[in-house]
């Protein structure tokens, strides 16, 4: 039998947040009360779900009474801080940090992928880093089909990813390039505005950074494979919103780019954009704001002497299906 569930959702001012109570609306979740939490200073302020208004009430250990799904956004050092609080209240924590994705308890779950694994929880699922959700919704159906071995990934990541305070950075820096004004980067290292910068988190001694090796770690985890290489160089773009990725994938058995097409249009919250002749591939301009991720650019890697090599282009939007959408599908799954 049906019914509605007590949700709340921690970070409920930032961006992520307020995307996560649009999705919950948009997609007819069955809320019985949503609680929208944040830090003191954001408490008094309202939200609008389904009409009414809903006021913003401080973050505390006791916030969880009675509540059954705690969608959390606030960022790692609040969602440690708070476990246990979730937990022991009964709810279940499912979280858009990096907090708990490699804790051997604790699932790592996109539904399109690996819907199977929220069931064996402890009170806690995690939301993969966005770059990996965008990727794996292309690759795992073709995983499925001819097993990966090995992904060389380069990633176009967006200032969404840095959150608001990035994307109205990239506004503010191509204001003030425009008019010639200086330019005092906070948000990144470098400036943003007409660069790319090749460094997204902080950097290990083997030269990747942590945003790069989270994609070889949640890839293994996630596919329940870990002989699966993966090498990536991840780089912040200006663009406001919408991650892309070229990615060269290695098959154990040989894949046609006709198979892959077969296999991606069967293959949910995808959309395949791949009509070069009509100059249609995926884009982030295109891809913003939408559910599904975009995949094209589908073609035989020409630099082996085998069918065991593709290479795709895939966009999706990192706020939505990166962190918003695939949180609350997680609530669907539960």
């Amino acid at each position: 039998m049906s019914r509605n569930y007590n949700v709340a959702v921690v970070g409920a001012t930032g961006a992520v947040g307020v995307e996560m109570i649009k999705t919950l609306e948009k997609r007819n979740f069955p809320v019985a009360n949503l609680k929208l939490l944040a830090s003191a200073r954001s408490a008094g302020k309202t939200a609008e779900f389904k009409g009414d208004k809903v006021t913003i009430e401080e973050l505390t250990h006791d916030s969880f009474k009675g509540v059954d799904i705690a969608l959390f956004s606030a960022g790692g050092d609040i969602s440690k801080e708070f476990r246990a609080s979730v937990v022991k209240s009964g709810a279940v924590m499912i979280d858009n940090s990096s907090a708990f994705r490699m804790e051997s308890d604790v699932p790592l779950v996109v539904p399109e992928v690996n819907p199977e694994d929220v069931k064996w929880h402890n009170g806690v699922i995690a939301n993969p880093n966005c770059s990996t959700i965008i990727m794996l919704v292309a690759v795992a159906p073709l995983h499925r089909a001819k097993k990966l071995r090995r992904m060389v990934a380069a990633t176009y990541q967006a200032t969404s990813g840095a959150g608001a305070k990035g994307m109205a950075e990239l506004i503010e820096q191509t204001r003030q390039l425009l008019n010639n004004e200086p330019i005092c980067p906070k948000a990144f290292a470098h400036r943003i505005g007409f660069n790319l910068i090749p460094h997204i988190d902080v950097f290990y001694d083997n030269g990747y950074t942590k945003e790069e090796l989270k994609m070889l770690n949640e890839t293994r985890k996630m596919l329940h494979d870990d002989s699966i290489q993966v090498s990536c160089t991840c780089v912040r773009v200006p663009v406001l919103r919408a991650h892309s990725e070229a990615l060269n994938l290695e098959f154990e058995n040989e894949i046609t780019p006709e198979e892959a097409r077969a296999i991606l249009s069967a293959a949910p919250g995808i959309q395949i954009v791949d009509d070069p002749a009509a100059k249609l591939y995926p884009m982030p301009v295109e891809a913003a704001e939408q559910y599904d991720i975009q995949v094209g650019r589908i073609r035989q890697d020409i630099s082996r002497n085998d069918k065991k090599g593709l290479d795709i282009f895939v966009s999706g939007d990192q706020v939505l299906k990166g962190a918003a959408l695939n949180a609350v599908q997680i609530a669907e799954l539960l």
